[in-house]
């Protein structure tokens, strides 16, 4: 029993070093730390009621999306449906004044 509640602490606690965004779209921000601290948010926001979620990332961290998405969906969530892929292209201005290009996805999956 007390293992189990240190657990659910335990998630609690990488849910909350994730950026996650809550509105009326379900939406975690991936950056630069470990693929689990980002399927933890997600199932953070299944196991609190939502049905769909968007999995956003830019630059060099569209490769972790994907595999946070892949590894909730092979793993941890069995029906978990792709509902839409979406790229793009953001500008954005850099310390120095100069404009760039970075790529962008948004993944949204739902709950069956």
């Amino acid at each position: 029993m007390a293992e189990e509640k240190q657990k659910k602490q335990t998630a609690e606690k990488t849910a909350k070093n994730v950026k996650a965004v809550q509105t009326d779209e379900n939406v975690v921000l991936i950056g630069k730390k470990p693929i689990m601290n980002y399927v933890v948010a997600c199932l953070t926001f299944f196991n609190s009621g939502a049905k769909k979620l968007t999995v956003k990332a830019r630059g060099r961290a569209i490769s972790r999306a994907v595999d946070t998405v892949e590894l909730l969906r092979r793993a941890f969530v069995k029906d978990l449906q792709l509902q839409g892929v979406s790229i793009t292209t953001e500008e954005v201005t850099r310390s120095e004044g100069q404009r760039a290009n970075v790529s962008a996805i948004e993944i949204t999956v739902a709950k069956q």
